[in-house]
């Protein structure tokens, strides 16, 4: 099946193993994405409380290409929850509010660009893998099964909320994410935090607030006896992974716990090497982890990478003028 494909900025530099294993797996999946031409970014999760107008025409941007190449399909994919999240909102914003969509067509004109509200389905990765391929068609690929693997489900807090075209079956506890792993051969824990914040872009603004957030789900994830976390969003597979050190530190603590995209976990059950689905490219070392299902990693993990990280922070976002720059 066809889709059209908004990968986002992360995919291109941070979680780029995301994208590799995705692509990984697109063959046997029968997907094939297509790259939207000329994408910008989706203006992550700051941008919108500076300048509302201006965040969501440059949402509005992307959604007009894809309007434009709808020959080829009218379901957009997005892997990244935040750029699915900025996607939906402003589809949704465009046909609930005349006078948004007015100030939204005037930049979108002034590019030589237009979109129609509604004419472009946005979808996140997951729900189109479990909704649309089915499990059936997971399941018929996997030769590797990850019998003996504990691990947590962990959606974050964007993409089941607030879920305004109701693809997940709940807000506070979704399940498909553990059938999908459990279809896989994996041993999938009960983790009451699965759609926790991982603290965002709170660690490059208060890291004591960030640490606690991080803490938190390892601590659950732990708690549980999981072997490694599984995510399917580049920011919370960062601050998790990458922050993990810095929270131990602030905390005294001494937790190990890698964090590894869905689409990896997909790849390895379908006998993908570890190398082609960017397994490796971690801070914590998931080798221990995967030793279990007899997957060796070649390439050595990132652990050793140094960490700058700016103590006072950085300032919080200054609201231009009396109504925020565009409201």
């Amino acid at each position: 099946m066809k889709y059209l494909f908004y990968p986002g900025c992360s995919m291109e530099k941070s979680a780029i193993p995301y994208l590799m294993s995705l692509k990984a797996i697109e063959d046997k999946l029968s997907m094939e994405l297509v790259e939207l031409e000329d994408w910008n970014c989706c203006g992550a999760t700051e941008y919108s409380a500076v300048n509302r107008i201006a965040s969501h025409a440059l949402v509005g941007r992307n959604l007009a290409i894809a309007e434009s190449m709808s020959a080829e399909s009218h379901t957009l994919v997005a892997p990244c929850s935040a750029c699915y999240l900025n996607l939906s909102k402003t589809d949704h914003y465009l046909q609930e509010d005349r006078i948004f969509k007015a100030r939204i067509d005037d930049a979108l004109a002034a590019g030589d660009m237009s979109y129609t509200p509604g004419s472009i389905e946005v979808r996140h990765a997951l729900d189109v893998i479990y909704n649309e391929i089915g499990l059936e068609k997971i399941k018929a690929n996997v030769v590797k099964p990850l019998k003996g693997l504990r691990v947590a489900a962990y959606y974050g807090c964007m993409i089941v909320r607030p879920d305004l075209h109701g693809y997940y079956d709940s807000h506070e506890y979704p399940m498909i994410l553990e059938e999908l792993l459990e279809a896989l051969g994996a041993e999938v824990i009960d983790f009451p935090m699965k759609t926790h914040c991982c603290s965002g872009h709170m660690t490059q603004i208060s890291g004591e607030t960030a640490y606690e957030l991080i803490r938190r789900l390892i601590y659950g994830a732990t708690r549980y006896e999981a072997d490694l976390m599984v995510t399917l969003c580049p920011m919370c597979q960062l601050n998790i992974d990458a922050y993990q050190s810095e929270a131990n530190r602030y905390f005294k603590t001494d937790y190990v716990m890698p964090i590894l995209y869905f689409t990896q976990l997909i790849g390895l059950a379908f006998g993908i090497d570890a190398k082609d689905l960017g397994i490796g490219q971690e801070f914590v070392d998931p080798r221990p982890a995967l030793a279990k299902i007899d997957v060796e990693v070649d390439e050595a993990p990132a652990a050793t990478k140094k960490r700058r990280v700016k103590e006072e922070g950085l300032p919080m976002p200054q609201m231009p003028g009396k109504n925020g720059g565009g409201d």
